[in-house]
């Protein structure tokens, strides 16, 4: 009896040890990410057009989120939603070209406590240093409108990631493609007239000319992924590391980045983690750049930060659960984009709710609908789309989407990717529309969002001197 008991004692002490979540090794994290690259231009959901064989096996592997969102179409807010957990008034970059709050912390906070390198390679775009304290980790091209861009080169990675075994890193790669200008890749992959356009592009030779060169860039991205992936591969790292490739937001045309609409601020969410998170499979749960910084402390056994406005999607990764969040929110200030235009918007995956806050003005975004300082037309086919608006109704219509926006916007976007038919007035999704109108106006409360206010030359100038007239922290 008392040799049973022992034995029963001893495996009890071994098992623990071999077996227990608590006591596995925490995961190297790998995120991977695309700049301005719309998620449903990517094959994996959905996309006509590009060629991304590395992302498509990457998916195979892991778990694709199909309903992923960022609460700014912009590269700057979006990054430090998704570096510090934190909602764009919540960290305090809620303009473009802007910066956080100084006593904001982010992932080199609160993963270096955990014994972890934090690294950055490629476009950084986050300020303050003291806010995004990374490891600067050289070979990827960190300026995104450098024309022609430089090639790349993993050695940086490679040391990174292999430098010490017995330590845990943390990588970020921010890739700068397909963020123009496009001029990498192949674009004779990708001939003008064999092109699909997607439903909120309008049809012109020279839209689909770029469109080609942007579709270039994307199978570029495409073969970066593959190159880091196949780090992990040739140095014994895959079935260590926890790799997140996400799409950034939407891209350089019309309706996409800039946007409240669905194709600025879905993105695409794939995780890979093998032997944790099953192979080839997708999720519905409504996850938020927000709750990413939560989940990874989860993965990598970190005691939960409760000044995040996000929340851990681990069990969702680990196939225990299969939803997360009930809402999604998103905003839009212009300035210094363009003049000012403020936007808001909710949705639940299914349904989108936006309000813009001054449809009495027209919508311009100096970058996709204006001049660089040398003169040359930084879109082209902006001007192709004005100049034959007048003879193609369907053109007419996009310019006029664009440009002149209804204060209510309501979509079934599941059934309206592209989010074409304004439903605001139809009484058949009165409910629905109150439902998430009512969840926008308590979110905006809990922000401390004064929407019009917030998109001044004023706000903006105290956002970059770090003094921050709106917040939603309190003081």
């Amino acid at each position: 009896m008392r040799t049973i008991l022992a034995l029963s004692l001893l495996i009890g002490l071994i098992v623990p040890l071999s077996g227990s979540p608590a006591q596995a090794a925490p995961p190297n994290i790998l995120i991977i990410m695309a700049d301005d690259c719309t998620y449903n231009d990517l094959p994996l959901y959905g996309g006509q057009n590009a060629k991304t064989p590395h992302i498509d096996k990457l998916a195979s592997e892991g778990l694709t989120f199909n309903r992923a969102y960022l609460a700014e179409a912009m590269c700057q807010p979006c990054r430090s939603e998704l570096f510090t957990g934190l909602y764009p008034l919540g960290n305090g970059c809620a303009w473009n070209h802007s910066g956080s709050l100084p006593e904001t912390q982010s992932l080199p906070h609160h993963f270096k406590p955990l014994g972890y390198r934090v690294g950055i390679s490629g476009k950084v775009h986050v300020k303050p240093d003291s806010v995004y304290p990374f490891e600067n980790v050289d070979g990827f091209d960190h300026n995104c409108v450098r024309n022609p861009t430089q090639q790349h080169s993993l050695n940086g990675v490679v040391e990174f990631m292999t430098r010490d075994q017995q330590q845990p890193f943390c990588l970020v790669v921010a890739l700068v493609e397909p963020h123009v200008p496009w001029v990498m890749g192949d674009a004779s992959q990708y001939p003008p007239r064999s092109i699909k356009l997607p439903a909120n592009i309008a049809d012109t030779p020279v839209t689909r000319k770029d469109f080609g060169r942007y579709l270039a860039e994307i199978t570029y991205m495409d073969g970066q992924v593959g190159e880091i992936l196949d780090v992990l591969d040739r140095n014994d790292l895959k079935d260590d590391t926890l790799v997140l490739f996400t799409s950034e937001q939407g891209s350089q045309f019309p309706g996409c980045k800039w946007t409240n609409w669905d194709t600025g601020l879905h993105t695409a969410l794939v995780a890979r983690w093998p032997g944790k998170i099953e192979p080839g499979q997708r999720t519905d749960a409504l996850v938020q750049y927000a709750d990413v910084v939560p989940t990874l402390l989860d993965l990598a056994g970190g005691k939960p930060v409760s000044e995040v406005d996000g929340s851990s999607f681990a069990s969702v990764l680990l196939g225990e659960k299969n939803s997360h969040r009930e809402f999604v929110y998103g905003i839009h200030n212009n300035i210094p984009e363009g003049p000012a235009y403020p936007i808001r918007t909710v949705s639940n995956g299914e349904f989108r709710y936006i309000r813009n806050l001054t449809p009495g003005e027209i919508y311009i975004e100096k970058h996709l609908m204006g001049k660089q300082n040398r003169g040359e037309l930084n879109n082209p086919y902006w001007a192709t789309w004005i100049f034959t608006a007048w003879e193609k109704p369907r053109t007419y219509n996009l310019v006029k989407r664009y440009m002149n926006r209804p204060p209510e916007e309501f979509y079934h976007t599941s059934s309206d990717a592209y989010e074409m038919e304004n439903l605001a007035n139809d009484s058949q999704f009165a409910e629905e529309k109150k439902k998430l109108a009512a969840e926008l106006d308590r979110w905006l409360k809990s922000q401390n969002d004064p929407g019009i206010p917030m998109d001044t030359h004023e706000a903006i100038q105290a956002a970059k001197d770090g003094k921050h007239l709106y917040s939603s922290r309190e003081e």
